[in-house]
């Protein structure tokens, strides 16, 4: 695994998830898409003033938020409900590159990664630490992460969904 290093998300969309699609976006945080997840029964309003002052594609199922004034170009509202259908809609409607930059965010907060420091390794309450030489640090939860059997199933899922959807040229439009 690599630190994120002064990356910038110009090129790259930036999401909210609702609610309902809290998955979602901890699969586009671990393809490395800056992806805030709503956690607090938001109001449709205030999700979509957020996802508008923070240049982000609110990604719902929400049906309503497509009645705003300013939903156009703003909302993606997906009608499966199956994580992997979920995955195939998404990149129909935008360019979804699941090998982006796996895995240099934090599930759990969206912050990026860095490099662990041997202290913070040598931490780790785990019998298989000895065999740990990298991993990163988040610095907003505190947690340590590192290359183990999950990170590798959740790597394959990303290639397969990178094979399976890849980026096109021509796109359907965002609602």
């Amino acid at each position: 695994m690599a630190a994120a290093e002064s990356m910038t998300q110009t090129d790259a969309p930036k999401f909210l998830c609702d609610e309902m699609l809290q998955r979602l976006g901890r699969w586009l945080r671990a393809a490395g898409y800056d992806t805030l997840i709503a956690m607090n029964a938001e109001s449709d309003y205030q999700l979509l003033r957020q996802a508008i002052d923070t240049g982000r594609l609110l990604i719902t199922r929400d049906r309503g938020l497509l009645e705003h004034r300013r939903a156009e170009g703003t909302v993606i509202c997906l009608e499966s409900e199956l994580i992997e259908a979920c995955a195939e809609e998404l990149g129909r409607r935008i360019n979804i590159n699941w090998l982006y930059r796996p895995f240099t965010r934090c599930l759990n907060c969206n912050t990026f990664l860095i490099d662990a420091t041997p202290a913070q390794i040598a931490a780790l309450p785990l019998k298989q630490k000895e065999y740990i030489n990298a991993a990163l640090y988040c610095p907003e939860c505190r947690q340590v992460f590192w290359e183990g059997s999950h990170v590798h199933r959740m790597r394959k899922q990303l290639e397969d969904w990178s094979q399976r959807y890849p980026v096109i040229e021509e796109l359907e439009q965002p609602v």
